[in-house]
């Protein structure tokens, strides 16, 4: 019979997976690969029906774009293809079990992603997933689902000791301000008035709020903050919207419309693994991309990079659609002015006429990097929306830039900048 899964089953010893089972999760790869996606919809949408109290957890948007569907199929690839090894996955699962902290996703959690997982395996594959197939994905899962939830007890712990609190506490609105035309930022102290201690910067916040519908809504947002300050800041877009295939924000824009100083929200402490690494040699230019709200964990990475050092080279490249829709344009125009270190450039897409202080028209290329970095050794840091990101991940390559010397995050499930 299969496995039932349920908070016992992952004790260690119902998840040991045999060498015939490792078999089977190798044989599937192929149906993985073609019927992949549709597994995770119906996945996705089975669960939501059955469970509707984990829906919180989800970014509807990202379900309607498929992107929350199509980062599962390609993250259930992987472990299939590396199940006799998935020690190689431990950067993507890093990634995955600072997300969930920052939603406070718990133990309880996983037996009902994996019952929904099953059931959703033997429902779209049908004959072929036999009781054999279904035993062999639930020891895989389970064996899995040990690992995220040991990794996510000990970030537990690590933001107890560092932060003095882990879950979410009540923060109030200190202070509103307008970015550009489409960003605002909310500065947001503790209630309980206790100092904030550092966060790394490009680290996030998962705000907690109900939304203009009523509905409790979770959304991470980057720290755009100096480490350091007396609050936290978040930078938010409004997600407008454009019809069915782009959904509205509800939360970006409760937070724009509606959300005024001296309301309270609440916050989890400050996640993520994409952050900034100070080398000892600090003489290797630090270049930081940040296309459109891309900018926010980088505003962050800079303050900190000129804190640390008077000398150390930082180029950072800003790209916006127009100066309308670029935010931060003073704050970066005074570290520029208040180091000597700093060095900023401004590419614009579709200039307006009033747009006069910029760089270059268009996409980042080559011929710029040389000009702005040079020949030197350099670690790059972007983040923007995914075509850009590729974009650079594959201009960045053919300058023979390393693979660690290029970071990046994706806002949203994490997805791969092969194209």
């Amino acid at each position: 019979m299969p496995y039932r899964l349920d908070r016992t089953f992952f004790r260690k010893e119902y998840i040991m997976l045999t060498a015939a089972q490792t078999d089977i999760i190798k044989q599937t790869v192929p149906v993985l690969q073609a019927h992949g996606e549709t597994l995770t919809r119906h996945f996705y949408a089975r669960m939501f029906q059955h469970n509707p109290e984990v829906q919180a957890y989800f970014n509807p948007a990202h379900q309607r774009s498929g992107t929350q569907q199509r980062a599962l199929a390609g993250a259930i690839l992987a472990y299939a293809q590396h199940i006799d090894n998935p020690a190689v996955l431990g950067q993507a699962i890093e990634v995955i079990a600072q997300k969930h902290t920052s939603l406070t996703i718990q133990p309880e959690h996983y037996p009902i992603v994996g019952e929904n997982l099953l059931a959703s395996i033997r429902e779209v594959l049908g004959e072929a997933a036999t009781d054999e197939v279904i035993d062999a994905w639930a020891a895989a899962y389970g064996q899995l689902a040990d690992v995220f939830i040991q990794r996510e007890k000990d970030i537990y712990a690590e933001q107890d000791e560092r932060f003095g609190w882990s879950g979410f506490k009540p923060f109030v609105v200190a202070r509103r301000h307008v970015e550009s035309d489409n960003i605002v930022s909310i500065y947001l102290e503790p209630v309980d008035g206790q100092p904030l201690v550092e966060h790394q910067p490009g680290q996030y916040v998962s705000i907690r709020l109900h939304t203009a519908d009523g509905q409790l809504s979770m959304r991470n947002y980057s720290l755009s903050n100096a480490p350091g300050e007396a609050a936290f800041r978040i930078s938010v877009k409004r997600e407008a919207g454009d019809g069915e295939d782009v959904p509205a924000g509800n939360a970006s824009n409760r937070i724009h419309d509606s959300l005024a100083v001296g309301d309270r929200v609440e916050l989890s402490p400050p996640c993520g693994e994409f952050t900034l690494q100070l080398p000892e040699a600090q003489e290797q230019p630090l270049v930081l991309i940040a296309g459109g709200v891309g900018v926010t964990p980088m505003i962050s990475m800079a303050h900190a990079a000129l804190k640390a050092s008077a000398t150390r080279p930082v180029i950072f490249v800003q790209a916006a659609r127009h100066g309308g829709v670029r935010p931060f344009g003073p704050e970066l125009k005074a570290l520029a002015a208040e180091h000597a270190n700093f060095r900023l450039h401004v590419c614009l897409d579709e200039p307006r006429a009033e747009d006069t202080d910029f760089d270059k028209r268009g996409l980042i290329e080559a011929v710029d990097l040389q000009t702005w970095v040079g020949d030197r050794q350099a670690t790059y840091y972007f983040c923007g929306p995914l075509p850009m990101m590729r974009q650079l991940d594959q201009l960045l390559a053919s300058l023979s830039v390393p693979a660690e010397n290029r970071r990046y995050e994706c806002f949203g499930p994490q997805q791969s900048l092969a194209a």
